[in-house]
């Protein structure tokens, strides 16, 4: 499956964050990934989805969009909601 995204969007990210859409891969390379679930707000977002990843010990929702060849992530940020949901449900 290929992973595609913006270039443009992923400096906004590094600036933002200090790291990018590359430290998804890592985490997905590392089995971090949490859950797939589709955009909770589906009338303005009909075609995305959202992975749940961990980094750092933090639950980031990575939105994107399905592509014939693979995805194209949209964004990423971290969400406090998620951290409690998936990660400190574990404790």
């Amino acid at each position: 499956m290929k992973i595609a995204w913006s270039d443009e969007k992923d400096a906004i990210l590094k600036q933002q964050y200090g790291f990018g859409f590359d430290r998804v891969l890592v985490a997905l390379s590392m089995e971090r990934f949490l859950d797939e679930r589709a955009h909770p707000n589906p009338v303005r977002y009909p075609h995305q989805y959202q992975w749940i990843v961990e980094i750092d010990g933090y639950a980031w929702v990575v939105p994107f969009v399905r592509r014939p060849d693979g995805v194209f992530f949209k964004t990423m940020y971290p969400s406090r909601k998620a951290t409690k949901q998936y990660l400190e449900s574990r404790k």
